[in-house]
């Protein structure tokens, strides 16, 4: 399984971009950052989009991207796979006709660029080759993480999540775990607030697991304070990847 890292970022800046992870060049989980980085040849490979919550940072690539294929004609979509939550979210919020033109009906309701699947956290489904399972984590929006799992490697993507529970109940064995920490520990109040993880934070969600992954990569660091997470993961987590955008990661 190959991971290229799009954006990776807790804030924007030249050189730090929104939350986007491009599978094998074909499947994206999150799509904080699509055009920025992707030539049009590499968005038309885009066939399935995982979404883990309706935030502008994890969502702003979609409608540009429906934009940038429907221009093309090449008579095909993207699937977007998010809970009932995010889906009414981005069409409500976003693809609304007001904000941006409504992709899910466009060019017709039974033709759209963009078709929306619905689907239950803790139930499996399957996405191209993958087997795909939500778990509800702890923002402060509706949000899930996803188990990506194809020949014999499986990826756990949290999200945005502060403190949460289920999915380290139900992760299993993974292969790597993609996983938040947004804020330094002095600002643990504001992480907390907010739904996210700090270095200490992280410390006592991976002790849930149990048995630490083989690979935990970490994204989401706000860039302002980048150098001080760093020094403190390196205390708590000893050995975690801090994932950079444009890296491409082979689990």
């Amino acid at each position: 399984m190959q991971l290229r890292v799009l954006g990776c970022s807790g804030a924007e800046f030249p050189g730090h971009h929104p939350s986007a992870f491009l599978i094998d060049d074909a499947l994206l989980l999150d799509a904080g950052t699509v055009g920025a980085v992707l030539a049009e040849e590499e968005q038309l490979r885009i066939r399935d989009i995982l979404v883990t919550h309706p935030h502008l940072d994890h969502i702003r690539g979609i409608p540009l991207l429906a934009d940038n294929i429907i221009i093309k004609g090449l008579g095909f979509g993207v699937n977007l796979f998010g809970t009932s939550e995010v889906l009414a979210a981005i069409r409500a919020h976003l693809l609304n006709g007001v904000i941006w033109p409504d992709f899910t009906r466009i060019p017709s309701p039974e033709n759209p660029v963009l078709s929306c699947t619905e689907i239950v956290p803790e139930q499996v489904f399957g996405v191209a080759d993958y087997r795909v399972t939500a778990f509800n984590v702890n923002h402060t929006v509706p949000a899930v993480g996803y188990r990506i799992s194809k020949n014999g490697t499986t990826l756990l993507y949290t999200g945005d999540t502060g403190p949460t529970e289920r999915i380290w109940e139900l992760a299993g064995d993974i292969s790597a775990l993609l996983v938040e920490v947004s804020f330094p520990d002095a600002m643990e109040e504001l992480a907390l607030v907010t739904g996210h993880l700090t270095p200490l934070l992280l410390t006592r969600e991976l002790a849930k697991l149990g048995q630490r992954p083989p690979r935990i990569l970490v994204t989401h660091l706000k860039p302002q304070y980048f150098d001080r997470i760093r020094d403190e993961l390196e205390i708590a987590v000893p050995g975690v990847e801090l994932l950079h955008d444009g890296g491409v990661y082979h689990i």
